[in-house]
């Protein structure tokens, strides 16, 4: 009879948990990855201040503007637990204020880190290399694998 009670209850959290709205922080629900996000296959944060300081760094990465492969650029986006960023952004020297952006991913990475800290995060420990540039459509992007 308890084992009764019990499935009965999990299926009523079960059900309840179906009709709760997603919040502004569940990335399963939103559809807030950038399309850099999109195209380099990012595991994006979950913190909403790591969140909001990632799109910002975001919307500073300029890649249109060169006219080769060679004139683009990657730079690191994030912390992971382990050590290293979570991803690499492409962008286009040419047309991105490079200050502006490195000083909003030192933010982000400062964010991350003390985030992890605070909560004791582990993540696996392989190291993420940036993918290789080029130029597609005028654009500043990695060759899709």
């Amino acid at each position: 009879m308890h084992h009764i009670r019990l499935g009965a209850c999990l299926m009523a959290v079960c059900v309840a948990l179906a009709c709760v709205k997603p919040t502004s922080d569940d990335p399963a629900k939103n559809d807030t990855e950038t399309p850099i996000q999109r195209q380099v296959g990012v595991d994006t944060a979950t913190d909403p201040l790591i969140r909001r300081l990632e799109r910002e760094a975001v919307a500073l990465a300029k890649v249109d503007g060169c006219t080769s492969a060679s004139q683009c650029r990657s730079a690191p986006v994030g912390s992971r637990a382990c050590g290293g960023p979570r991803y690499y952004l492409p962008y286009c020297p040419l047309t991105t204020d490079s200050s502006a952006l490195f000083r909003k991913l030192a933010e982000v990475e400062r964010a991350e880190q003390d985030y992890n800290r605070r909560n004791q995060l582990v993540s696996t420990c392989e190291m993420r290399l940036p993918g290789e540039l080029v130029l597609t459509g005028g654009a500043c992007a990695f060759r899709a694998p």
